[in-house]
């Protein structure tokens, strides 16, 4: 009961990691922020690789994944900082961007709540600055979309890491106790002649 409960528990988290994932890549195809996109494809593919692993009883895939689980949540602490301006990092850099561009998310300019169709036209149309944007009064701006997204794929990474490290045990004790020449006979050579004997009839 608990080995099935772990395994679909799993299941579930790597599930919802893909649609969140997909979900983000997304939005940073918009944005044109190449590392998240380069980092958020790899991650769809570990995430569908331990998928896979936990379906099929793969422990292999299973380890991938959880040794990618904490390489991504190194990266999403990392997109934390960078967008809360902590440890020298800054949200006006183009790390994320990799320097091949210069734009920046796209919840910058398109975070929700935001509206400028009060504003004198004359004097914002010429203006095309994101940081005037964000000046509006926005229901949520645009840092803090980024820091939830990257808390909720946090969340859902440690809630897989410890699921995936319950997997792996259940699978390593499953194989310690499977007998692969005798089956789970506690006396495979003594009973050999009676399993011959009952394939007969």
């Amino acid at each position: 009961m608990g080995c099935c409960s772990g395994r679909c528990m799993l299941i579930f988290l790597c599930t919802l990691q893909l649609i969140t994932a997909v979900e983000r890549q997304v939005f940073d195809f918009l944005g044109y922020q190449w590392a998240p996109i380069l980092v958020n494809f790899l991650h769809i593919i570990v995430v569908i690789l331990g998928l896979f692993g936990t379906i099929q009883y793969r422990p292999r895939y299973v380890v991938l994944y959880l040794t990618w689980t904490v390489l991504w949540v190194g990266w999403n602490i990392f997109v934390c900082c960078l967008y809360l301006d902590l440890g020298g990092l800054s949200k006006d850099s183009n790390y994320l961007s990799l320097g091949v561009s210069s734009q920046s998310s796209w919840w910058r300019e398109n975070a929700p709540g935001c509206d400028d169709r009060d504003l004198p036209a004359t004097r914002w149309q010429s203006l095309e600055s994101p940081a005037l944007i964000s000046s509006l009064g926005c229901m949520l701006e645009y840092q803090y979309i980024e820091v939830l997204h990257s808390a909720l794929q946090l969340f859902i990474s440690l809630l897989g890491f410890v699921y995936a490290c319950y997997v792996i045990s259940v699978f390593n004790e499953e194989e310690d106790t499977f007998d692969f020449i005798g089956g789970f006979d506690q006396f495979p050579v003594l009973h050999g002649n009676e399993k011959a004997s009952h394939l007969f009839l």
